[in-house]
């Protein structure tokens, strides 16, 4: 078995059946929406093609649809676009989860509809929603499982969307709708000033500047993550890469990854101190096969998230998060990188210059103050918001 030549007949691509949905569930989708005043697309999951892309985005045009994307799926449909309103996972707009409590209709498009995408269950009832439900979804064991929806549609991504493509385009009663959830969403973008002499929405404008707008940006689980996430702007399909499931590790060969699939395009792969130090020794994988990335490493000192649960529960009760990291650009030249250390906002936009121009992978060691934890709070608000309430 281990030295013998053998031959074997090579395996052939899987084909998955697809499935179709009915010209009577189709039509009572063209139903609800006829009733509807505050209908909602929500996009996510897995089986998408650029085709479906493009198609939904023809759709929702043509009806004037708002349109949300799942935790991490935020490259099915042009942030960019006037019918964008947003990312519907953690740390959403709360303008954007009221939107969702409000809408009386729920186009979700390969979406499991799970814990991030409703906040714990709490922008969708469990098991009737009080919205509207038109679930669409590949795997027939999602549908109902969790939500009773109005229509359910076991099917085929690209598929589906062909479908709803046939519906003759809407008089829609939504437009307001539409245009508040989308300035509710460029107003959510506007950066918040970070604590720390390293200003982090600083940092994501710098990046938006400067970035090609179909950059690759991948990264792994963690807080950082929180700034891509709600100030990148991701132009379509195939322009995000991240964990939906909070792996750890994932940001640096994600963004090798990324870069063997698409070495036209220029790629950023992003990391938490944390996340950095569980695979960050794959920067030699882009150095022995001459992939030039740009490694982003944000340092504070810490595992911030399980940080922030920390205090939000057991204020000051800190055990197990400190890191004692080393010193990230000089690790990273020892590999053969080209890197830099930012200690000050006023360094962001010169070093990102100096990486993109380089003819190797590059890495940005970002020093982060601890108390930057997330987009919109700090570390010493969130203990002392916790202790109020024990007190």
């Amino acid at each position: 078995m281990l030295i013998d030549s053998v031959d074997v007949i090579d395996a052939q691509k899987v084909i998955f059946p697809k499935n179709r949905p009915t010209v009577k569930s189709i039509k009572e989708v063209e139903k609800l929406f006829v009733k509807s005043k505050k209908p909602l697309v929500i996009l996510g999951g897995s089986g998408w093609s650029e085709r479906a892309c493009d198609l939904v985005k023809i759709f929702v045009e043509n009806n004037h649809l708002p349109v949300g994307c799942s935790f991490r799926r935020q490259d099915l449909f042009d942030n960019r676009h006037p019918n964008y309103v947003g990312d519907i996972g953690i740390g959403i707009n709360p303008k954007l989860a009221e939107m969702v409590k409000e809408s009386d209709l729920l186009l979700v498009i390969g979406a499991r509809l799970g814990e991030m995408t409703t906040s714990g269950y709490t922008l969708v009832e469990t098991p009737t929603p009080k919205q509207k439900l038109i679930h669409i979804h590949p795997g027939l064991e999602e549908l109902g499982r969790v939500f009773q929806g109005s229509v359910l549609i076991n099917s085929d991504i690209e598929e589906a969307i062909n479908a709803l493509a046939s519906i003759p385009a809407m008089e829609s009663n939504w437009k307001d709708w539409l245009t508040q959830g989308h300035e509710s969403y460029l107003k959510n973008i506007i950066p918040q000033a970070s604590p720390g002499n390293v200003d982090l929405g600083q940092v994501m404008v710098a990046l938006r500047d400067l970035l090609p707008a179909d950059s690759v940006i991948t990264n792994g689980a963690g807080n950082f993550s929180g700034w891509i996430q709600r100030y990148w702007q991701y132009s379509g399909y195939r322009t995000q890469v991240a964990p939906t499931n909070g792996a750890m590790g994932y940001g640096v060969p994600s963004g090798v990854a990324a870069k063997v699939a698409f070495p036209n395009k220029l790629v950023v792969s992003v990391s938490g101190d944390g996340c950095f130090l569980m695979n960050g020794q794959e920067i030699a994988t882009a150095i022995q096969y001459n992939l030039k990335i740009v490694f982003i490493v944000f340092d504070n000192g810490m595992y911030g998230t399980i940080r922030m649960h920390q205090e939000r529960d057991y204020p000051e009760h800190v055990y197990g998060t400190d890191l004692k990291n080393p010193d990230f650009a000089a690790l990273a030249r020892s590999y053969g990188l080209y890197a830099e250390t930012i200690n000050t906002t006023e360094e962001i936009r010169g070093a990102f210059m100096r990486c993109i121009d380089q003819a190797v992978a590059s890495l940005i060691h970002i020093k982060v103050d601890p108390e930057a934890i997330t987009t919109r709070t700090t570390l010493t608000a969130i203990r002392e918001n916790a202790l109020s309430k024990q007190s």
